[in-house]
């Protein structure tokens, strides 16, 4: 029998977002510059910013013909720095998390009309002996290194993108519960432009905005805590039968392709033995404009 898909919508708001392509001389260099240069950016609560992989390329798409992987790095568009802290995230992590991964390269794969020129204050770390050339086709730095040389392009572009579309798997334990986390977070991740920036694709510790403690904005949703249904009583707004949550959180280039990614997660995960509901985490539209419905809307 098939969970139920309650009639609700997940709500996104506005960020700005980098696209960044990695390559290495194989998959296992390569995976360890992703891992590298997207941890620490589960949540825009304490990180600096919410990272993740979008897909890998193949050789054929890389610029210079090796094993490729796109990454993006968000921030959210109501920080009044936003961009400053976008620029600084990632000048930070492609400087201290990709330039020291053995073999690796970075390009931007669109600079679009605005853009950090993050190539030049990376390439500082060469000392002088840096140099600007013509590399595949493009404008790039090349820094000397120990391992060889170090190549980058010379501009990084910044878009306007969501962050915060989400699904919540309801299961009657915790087996249930992550099952369908993991199969919708799988199907989630074959939409092109989009990324999953917690810990394997799901959070198990689902927030809310606001805390009782002033210097926190964000805290436990203690509604839907299984083990506060019986110290919330008549508050508790979970489910009955329900022993387990865990979520999935989009975020992506627009919101056609996070509804999509929606979509395809609900389909995969919908049979999961065990799951109860398939629900979403909203705020009434005060925390962002952009709705995802879990049900399609009839025209």
């Amino acid at each position: 029998m098939s969970a139920e898909v309650e009639d609700t919508y997940a709500e996104a708001f506005r960020s700005i977002y980098a696209e960044v392509l990695v390559t290495a001389r194989d998959r296992v260099w390569l995976d360890h510059a992703i891992q590298a240069a997207t941890g620490h950016a589960s949540s825009s609560i304490l990180c600096d910013c919410e990272a993740g992989l979008d897909r890998y390329v193949e050789p054929s798409e890389t610029p210079d013909g090796r094993p490729g992987a796109l990454l993006q790095f968000h921030v959210p568009r109501f920080r009044k720095d936003r961009v400053e802290a976008l620029e600084r995230s990632l000048l930070t992590r492609l400087s201290q998390n990709v330039l020291t991964c053995p073999t690796t390269a970075c390009f931007c794969p669109n600079p679009g009309e605005n853009h950090y020129k993050l190539g030049r204050k990376i390439a500082f770390f060469g000392d002088g002996y840096q140099f600007r050339d013509e590399r595949f086709g493009r404008r790039v730095w090349v820094i000397p290194i120990l391992g060889g040389e170090f190549v980058i392009d010379r501009r990084f572009g910044w878009h306007e993108g969501l962050m915060g579309g989400n699904l919540w798997f309801m299961g009657c334990d915790l087996d249930a519960a992550l099952l369908a986390a993991e199969r919708g977070s799988a199907a989630a991740a074959t939409v092109a432009g989009v990324i999953q920036p917690f810990p394997g694709g799901i959070a198990a510790s689902g927030s809310k905005a606001g805390s009782r403690y002033k210097f926190t904005v964000a805290s436990t949703y203690a509604e839907f805590c299984p083990t506060l249904r019986d110290q919330l009583g008549a508050r508790s707004r979970l489910p009955a039968g329900v022993g387990s949550v865990m979520e999935i959180i989009l975020n992506g280039r627009d919101l056609v392709t996070i509804a999509e990614a929606t979509q395809r997660a609900i389909a995969a995960a919908r049979d999961t033995p065990g799951l109860v509901r398939i629900s979403a985490g909203n705020y009434g539209g005060r925390l962002g404009k952009s709705f995802i419905y879990l049900q399609p809307r009839s025209a």
